[in-house]
């Protein structure tokens, strides 16, 4: 016997695909829809069996308020979320938010389909090793998304922090080095080091990870140390700059 289902997704196109395919497996799909403002609505008002709900971002803080009304206003509701390779905060969260199930993006229509039985039947439908994981999380929650700057930070001595700042200010090798009050080498041997423990590839991208994770702000105000450094590498050439991007 088929299910009574309702699909959300970020793409519209997806959704309508996803729809398309579960209807030639005999399932009644009551609407195909983009999670707009009135997604919730939607699946309040026409109140399926089950709630197929995509999301490409399962971790970002307030994704799954949309499950939260759900289950407030039909409980008898069940919602599966077809997302990413999930990390255990974003699993735990779905969970949490009163998911039945979490399915990955990149699962055949077999394996959808098979979560939509389960979730209907009541069951949790997820693999064994992704629940396990969710209940960890739910019980020795990981520390909280911006907390990732702190860790950063903390990774970086303090003469790094003020380089990263300067960085993110748009600042060369050259005016670090003059603004620092050491020699351009060293000023490039600190970069190479931020970006390195950074685990990025270029300047800009080391001041775009800063800012989304807060580092900046938490790193506070920069004490400007003017004076020279150089004896912190002495085994670094005082040569021409050599380009760091």
């Amino acid at each position: 016997m088929g299910v009574r289902l309702m699909v959300v997704d970020d793409h519209r196109l997806l959704a309508e695909a996803l729809a398309s395919a579960l209807k030639l497996r005999g399932h009644r799909v009551l609407a195909a829809a983009a999670p707009a403002a009135g997604a919730a609505e939607l699946v309040i008002s026409r109140a399926p069996e089950v709630c197929l709900i995509g999301t490409a971002t399962p971790a970002e803080p307030g994704i799954f308020d949309p499950i939260v009304r759900i289950k407030r206003e039909r409980p008898q509701v069940a919602v599966v979320v077809l997302g990413p390779v999930p990390s255990p905060r974003g699993i735990a969260a779905a969970f949490a938010a009163g998911a039945s199930g979490y399915v990955r993006h990149d699962e055949r229509i077999e394996g959808v389909e098979r979560a939509l039985m389960k979730a209907r039947a009541g069951e949790a439908a997820v693999a064994p090793q992704l629940l396990q994981g969710a209940f960890s999380e739910l019980l020795n929650p990981a520390a909280q998304p911006d907390d990732e700057g702190q860790r950063l930070l903390q990774m970086l001595t303090p003469r790094e922090v003020e380089v990263l700042v300067r960085v993110a200010d748009g600042e060369d090798t050259r005016l670090i080095a003059a603004g620092m009050g050491i020699a351009p080498s060293t000023a490039r041997t600190h970069v190479q080091r931020v970006l390195m423990k950074l685990g990025v590839g270029s300047r800009l991208e080391a001041a775009a990870l800063a800012a989304r994770t807060g580092l900046l702000d938490r790193a506070g105000p920069v004490q400007v140390t003017g004076h020279a450094d150089d004896a912190d590498h002495p085994d670094m050439p005082q040569g021409p700059e050599s380009p760091v991007r």
